[in-house]
Parts: C-alpha cells; structure tokens; sequence
C-alpha cells in the first residue's frame, strides 16, 4: 500500500511485519521523494541509490523468512559526521575525502536492528553554526518556510525528516545540533546522555559536548531510534546505565514539579527572548499545568559555565581541522576557530574539564527541587538562508547567541534534553521548547513528551513541501 509522506518509524516497522507493503516498495518511494526535493530542499549530501535497494531486497528476504528486527527494512538517514562503510565523511567541507572504510558505532547497531541506510544528510562546516548552508553543498532549507534555514548543524536530517523524505533521521548534538533544528522544523529531537548513543570511531568529539541523537515527528519514533541506535563500542570512555527510551512512551510520569526557565544562561553578548516565542513557550507551560503538573519560574543556577564551552568547542574544531584533506578550502571562520582552539588547548582546557564536575553538582542540586525544566530551545525562529553566511567570526558569533543563547549548556553537563514542537510564529516559522533532566532522565523526558504530543498532536501538521515533493514523486 503506498503511503502519502513517510510514514512513521513504527508505522513502518508494523506494516513491514504485516506484510502491508515491502522495504523496497519504501524505499523507493523514499528515493522518489528525496529526487523530487534535492533541487529544492536540498537534504542530502549522499544517496545511497543502487546499495540502498540491494539492502531492502535483502531485509525483504529476511522478512519473508519470519525474521524480525526492531527496524528490519525501515529507511532511515544519518548526518554526514557519521562514518557509513563505503562513504566519505566530510562533514560539511569541501574537498576529496577517502570512503570510511567501516560503519561508525552508530550506523553498525542501526543496521544490527535492520535498517537501511538511506543516505547522508548535509551539515554545516564541521558542525559549528545553526545554519546548514556552505560552498560545499549550497543551502539546505526548511520545509515550513524555504526561504529560512532548517537550522544546524543537524539542518539535512531535520529537513528530511520534516518534509517526509524519511521517518526519521540520526543527527549529533555539540551545542544544540538536534534541538535546534528540530525546533526550527516542528519535529521531536532527542538529546541524550553522553554516551547512550556512541560516537565511535571518536570517544570525545568536540572535547566531550558533541553526542549522537534522534530527529522524529513524534516522540514514539525519536524514542524508538534512539533505542535501536543506543549501546556503547568497547572502547567508548562514557558508558551510561542500559535504558530502553521506548517503554517511556505513553507512561504516566506522575505529577511533577517543573521549573520554568525563560532566562538565557551567561553569555559575554547579549541574549533576548523573543515575545512571540515567549508566548508559545508559555502556552506548553500552561498545557503542562493542565496535565496537573506543578510549573513554575525558577533558573538553573549556571554561573559562568559559558568559561567551560568555549576551550573544549574550538579545541575540537582545531582537531577536526587536522583531518581535513585540503585546509585551504575551509571557512576563514573555522580556521580562526581552529586558531582559537589551539591557544586553549593547554590550561584553559584542563580548566575547562575539571569545572564540569563541579557544574554538575551545582546545577544538580536544582533537581533536587524540580523534576525536570521547560526552557526555549531558541530564542527566535528560524533566520533566513544567507543571514549568516558572510559574516565575519564576531558577527555570526553575535548572531548565533541571539537566535539560540538556551541549549549548550547541557552539552557541557552531558545530560539528556528533548525539544518539543511548541507551534508557530510570524509567517508559520516553527519555534520548540526543551525538556531537559539530569543524568539518565531520558525516560522521565519522553514521557512527559509524549503527553505533551497526546494533547497537542503536531505530529498531524505538514509543511507544504513535503505535500508538493508527495504530487511530484507519484
């Protein structure tokens, strides 16, 4: 049975299972989608077209068979800072890179539990701006609103999962990566605890602040990827409790007590919250008061953990710089950030390390009030493709603290944090909230979601792109 959009991940795995329809016959309609809008939308920095089918044809074999896998023949897509077996890994730059010559942890427990890989989403230059745009692929835009970006640096996954070009889609998360465009796009982004999804072949990328995590339209199947996806190499350094996300789904989580965070953490330029984002960010608060939970202003107190961000975020550009086959041809912004990075890779460093423990006490200690925090995942909506591109380093600098001041902080902390879909503003910009918890609060988070999604249903809304790539993909 041919579906219109996407369907779901779990829509999928079920009607794989039934017998409703092969993995071929969603794949190629995936393929359809993703050709219809590459012109347009511009998700993708890899397809996977002729490898692609032979792997369905191999899961519809499977299936045949009586085999089942948590995602056995579903098409999804990862970003391209993720190593897939065959493909470079250029993460955004321009360049010749040399194929990976093995799946990254991530990809190789996807496939364990059956799925297809259906290509690589398009990233900013080294992940380091909430834009995904560059010399290297052109711009990539936002399903809801073309003429804005999708967000960064997970923008391609973001896009392609909004515009139902997949179910869902792997993306990573240094400073907001996930949430960020997940917030841009009205999709469910799962930031989680350091080291429940590995980074493999990198223990620490970015020094630590950068994981893998999930981009869906509901918190279902964010929850059911981040599952399949979840579980550490040997020689992982962060390794978690074992959790399952998923059973988190539909869970009461009892009656909370949730603070109401509106105000940005320290940042040497200035941070304002958008009235208009404000107002939505207000009515989830409502929403969660109407659910009987207990909501209600109070900040986190995070003192001047901005200090501690700054030394491990450009000490990892400047080791992904390193890598780099031809340096010449990056953005003159990374190289002053590699510079910057290479200064504080000393002492400001080993500082830098060394506060997280502290950080974590302290801010841990507000959970001993509240159960978890609703804060603005951005501070404004989604800018327009080019708004950033040429700026010098201090100007994007500027720009990126206003638009998105909220969600680092818990890359430095490493501590789990899920963006809800939080409506819209202005012409139908889509703007997103975050639930964010301590350690291994994912479950506590996705239920909380989930009931947010119960009430709200945003999972029913679809951009006008993903309805024309449906009329020129048939």
């Amino acid at each position: 049975m041919p579906y219109d959009r996407s369907p779901g991940l779990a829509e999928s795995v079920r009607a794989l299972a039934a017998g409703e329809l092969t993995s071929r016959q969603l794949v190629e309609e995936s393929l359809a989608r993703i050709a219809a809008t590459q012109g347009s939308l511009n998700a993708f920095r890899i397809v996977r077209t002729s490898a692609v089918l032979a792997e369905a044809d191999a899961a519809d074999r499977e299936l045949a068979d009586g085999v089942r896998r948590p995602l056995l023949g579903v098409p999804v897509a990862v970003k391209d800072d993720t190593d897939v077996a065959g493909e470079p890994t250029a993460f955004g730059c321009r360049g010749e890179f040399p194929p990976a010559t093995e799946d990254g942890e991530a990809v190789r427990r996807l496939r364990a539990a059956g799925a297809v890989i259906i290509g690589k989403t398009n990233t900013c230059e080294l992940g380091q701006w909430p834009f995904t745009e560059g010399p290297a692929f052109g711009a990539t835009r936002n399903p809801w609103q073309p003429q804005h970006t999708p967000g960064g640096s997970s923008g391609g996954s973001a896009a392609a999962v909004a515009a139902g070009l997949v179910p869902a889609a792997l993306g990573s998360d240094g400073a907001g990566s996930v949430r960020i465009p997940a917030s841009w796009t009205h999709l469910v982004g799962i930031k989680p605890q350091r080291g429940r999804i590995s980074t493999w072949p990198r223990g620490e990328p970015f020094q630590g602040i950068t994981v893998n995590g999930t981009l869906a339209r509901t918190v279902a199947d964010a929850a059911l990827l981040l599952d399949a996806a979840s579980g550490n190499h040997p020689k992982d350094p962060y390794r978690p409790k074992e959790l399952t996300v998923s059973d988190a789904v539909g869970r009461d989580p009892g009656r909370l007590r949730i603070a109401l965070s509106l105000k940005p953490p320290f940042t040497a330029l200035p941070a304002r919250l958008q009235p208009d984002v404000r107002a939505r960010v207000l009515e989830l608060a409502e929403k969660l008061a109407a659910l009987g939970h207990t909501v209600e202003e109070a900040d986190p107190p995070y003192g001047q953990i901005g200090l501690t961000f700054v030394p491990r975020a450009t000490v990892g550009i400047a080791e992904r710089v390193r890598e780099v086959p031809a340096p010449g041809l990056l953005d003159r912004r990374t190289l002053e950030a590699a510079r910057l990075g290479r200064l504080l890779g000393g002492a400001p460093l080993r500082a830098a390390r060394r506060a997280e423990s502290a950080l974590r006490h302290r801010i841990g200690g507000f959970f001993a009030t509240y159960d978890a925090i609703l804060a603005p995942t951005t501070a404004a909506p989604p800018p327009r493709v080019g708004a950033m591109l040429e700026l010098g380093q201090f100007a994007t600098d500027r720009a990126m603290i206003a638009a998105c001041p909220y969600a680092w902080p818990w890359n430095v902390l490493g501590w789990p944090g899920v963006n809800v879909p939080a409506g819209f503003v202005g012409d139908g910009l889509p703007v997103g909230a975050q639930l964010l918890g301590p350690a291994d609060s994912e479950p506590l988070l996705v239920s909380v979601a989930a009931q947010l999604e119960a009430e709200l249903r945003w999972h029913a809304h679809w951009p006008a792109l993903a309805m024309a790539a449906d009329s020129q993909a048939t």
